[in-house]
């Protein structure tokens, strides 16, 4: 794969599919069936997250970071990955882990603050969320270098923000990933903002460029078109699998809602801002082609809102039936073994608690 200066565009946002050069057959096997399927993956996780956000408005969930307007960059990415190869994510990738197999109610537990998890990351090839910003990269970094010494041909994705390129954790990554041939796919989505501050206040060129700088192919692709983000990732993945090293896709996409629900977008970004972006809707593209083509029907539109319902049903359900933990397993599980530090830790916090109850 060479560097590809442009945006990458497979479907317009009024609906037309075109041909590009370089990556137009990976997607080849796409016909009217799949890309309805792609359709529904992104109905779905934006039903969820919506479900997620006001289950945490009603004071159900601690957090939750919202990925509307992202689901064409994690929906196409998730489904280029094969069963094999691992996802390394950071906070919002909600999507991505539904693709992987995560259950609703497994997404639950850590933003309702009833676990310091989730799922387990080895039945479904996806590290739980990492809040620590560009932390995930470095494990994915390290996670590839131990395929290559394994022979393992496969591969790993691992997922960030554009305020995270600003972190030396992604240098750092991004350096041994690049020096040792790691098969790593570093996916960056430029949601054009980093919490409060527009992403040309840390990069006056565009973010691919620092992929550049290690010496790894680059890819700038539109990140509310899931047939391109399939596309680039798919060639990323066969480079890695390959022996080829790390590449670095910047997806061009824009975060809708807030950084996390405690922020209010609505004091650094106006509403014109908000109206060209919906004006890219990564689910209404996919929407106009597949009515051109006849392969979405109101019928199927009412099947798939009502799979979409259903699973935002099943988010909640299993949300309010988490029982809070003991107050004292907070100290289970810190070290391997009875450590005295924490010990004496439980019995303050233990002594505290009996203040409580007289």
């Amino acid at each position: 794969m060479s560097d590809i200066d442009e945006i990458v565009q497979l479907v317009t946002i009024t609906g037309e599919r075109h041909i590009h050069p370089d990556f137009s057959t990976y997607v080849d096997d796409i016909d009217m069936a799949e890309l309805r399927r792609l359709y529904e993956d992104m109905v779905v996780v934006r039903r969820i997250d919506a479900e997620a956000t006001a289950l945490q408005r009603q004071g159900q969930l601690g957090l939750w970071a919202p990925l509307l307007g992202q689901e064409a960059a994690q929906i196409g990415s998730a489904r280029a990955l094969d069963a094999e190869d691992f996802v390394f994510p950071s906070y919002r990738e909600h999507g991505v882990a539904y693709c992987r197999g995560v259950a609703l109610e497994e997404m639950m537990p850590f933003w309702r603050g009833t676990s310091l998890s989730g799922w387990d990351p080895h039945e479904h090839n996806i590290a739980t969320p990492a809040i620590i910003i560009g932390a995930q990269t470095l494990h994915a970094a390290g996670y590839g270098m131990g395929l290559n010494l394994e022979g393992a041909g496969s591969a790993v994705i691992t997922y960030f923000g554009d305020g995270a390129t600003s972190q030396g954790d992604v240098s750092e990554a991004m350096g041994f990933a690049a020096s040792f041939a790691a098969p790593v796919v570093f996916f960056c989505q430029n949601n054009q903002w980093a919490i409060s501050e527009p992403v040309t206040l840390q990069s006056k060129t565009p973010i691919v460029n620092r992929g550049r700088g290690y010496g790894m192919p680059t890819v700038r692709v539109d990140g509310n078109d899931v047939l391109a983000v399939l596309a680039v990732t798919r060639a990323a993945l066969e480079l890695a699998r390959e022996g080829g090293g790390p590449t670095f896709i910047e997806a061009v996409t824009y975060r809708r809602g807030p950084h996390t629900t405690s922020d209010d977008p609505t004091r650094y970004r106006t509403a014109a801002d908000d109206a060209e972006w919906i004006r890219r809707d990564p689910i209404e593209r996919i929407r106009l082609l597949l009515e051109a083509a006849g392969a979405l029907s109101d019928e199927d539109a009412k099947l798939i809102g009502e799979h979409a319902d259903a699973a935002a049903a099943e988010l909640r359900r299993g949300c309010l039936a988490l029982d809070d933990p003991p107050a004292l397993s907070v100290f289970d599980d810190v070290y391997a073994e009875p450590h005295p530090l924490i010990d004496a830790e439980r019995r303050e916090y233990a002594a505290y608690l009996d203040t409580l109850e007289a």
